[in-house]
């Protein structure tokens, strides 16, 4: 089993939500979030003042899949998320030991 992290824009996670039930998964975990990367923040104008905005809004997924799944996964986040203007956002891949449902105690596979 894997464990799919993607940082997105905001904007994209309703798109990238259908892409996903699309392809056959039925859960996930969605948080807001803030950070930069290479996108660096960017200035703004309120008021006549300006500021800087180093730390933009994005949205975490979190998503534990099979891994027969992952690719189509991965490609269903990428195509759909993308816009091709700096600060799209990045994916993270990491392995799962163990998964327990907690109502049932059903486990691993079972438990996705």
């Amino acid at each position: 089993m894997k464990k799919i992290e993607a940082i997105i824009k905001p904007f994209k996670l309703d798109d990238v939500r259908a892409a996903l039930s699309e392809v056959g998964i039925a859960g996930m975990t969605v948080s807001e979030v803030k950070g930069f990367g290479r996108q660096r923040g960017h200035t703004e104008l309120y008021r006549g003042a300006e500021y800087m905005v180093d730390f933009l809004p994005k949205v975490k997924l979190e998503i534990v899949v099979a891994d027969a799944d992952l690719d189509r996964c991965l490609e269903a986040i990428t195509e759909t998320a993308q816009t091709g203007k700096i600060g799209d956002g990045k994916i993270f891949v990491s392995a799962v030991e163990r998964v327990i449902r907690i109502r049932t105690g059903e486990e691993n596979e079972d438990a996705i």
